[in-house]
């Protein structure tokens, strides 16, 4: 009985230790600003069904000239992916449909991209898309950048 405990006791403790390094890695990457909920599809092929299948939830940060992608449930303190200001264009911009409405946000705007050769899907709110444009368009002179 006493060992039954002692075991709960350990695995209760390693459960919230983990938790709390967590929620401690979203408030470092949440610490210098910036940041947005930001839903991913990577290499997406240019017929690809919407059946909702290849989102990853996560979270976005402005870091000078690229945008840096975080997955929310993950212990890695780096971004999964990290895209170049000068590398993105925006191809069109739409509502998610049929069981995308159930894999993303609901209020979710899908943003169609390529990057360096690499077609992806960001979905994120329509505020943050408002600010994500208007980051891509501030781009330092000399600079192409493609929005559509």
């Amino acid at each position: 009985m006493v060992l039954a405990l002692l075991v709960s006791g350990i695995v209760v403790l390693l459960v919230l230790i983990g938790l709390f390094v967590f929620g401690l890695r979203r408030r470092l990457i949440q610490r210098s600003g910036g940041t947005f909920d930001c839903s991913l599809r990577w290499g997406v092929p240019e017929n690809a069904p919407l059946d909702g299948k290849g989102w990853v939830y996560g979270v976005a940060r402005y870091n000078s000239d690229r945008i840096e992608w975080f997955r929310v449930f993950s212990y890695a303190v780096r971004p999964r992916r990290v895209l170049e200001r000068a590398s993105i264009e925006v191809l069109e911009r739409r509502a998610p449909f049929g069981d995308e409405e159930l894999a993303l946000l609901s209020d979710a705007v899908v943003l169609i991209c390529v990057h360096r050769g690499t077609r992806l899907e960001l979905a994120m709110s329509e505020d943050a898309l408002t600010g994500f444009l208007a980051w891509l368009e501030a781009a330092p002179p000399g600079q192409r950048v493609n929005v559509a």
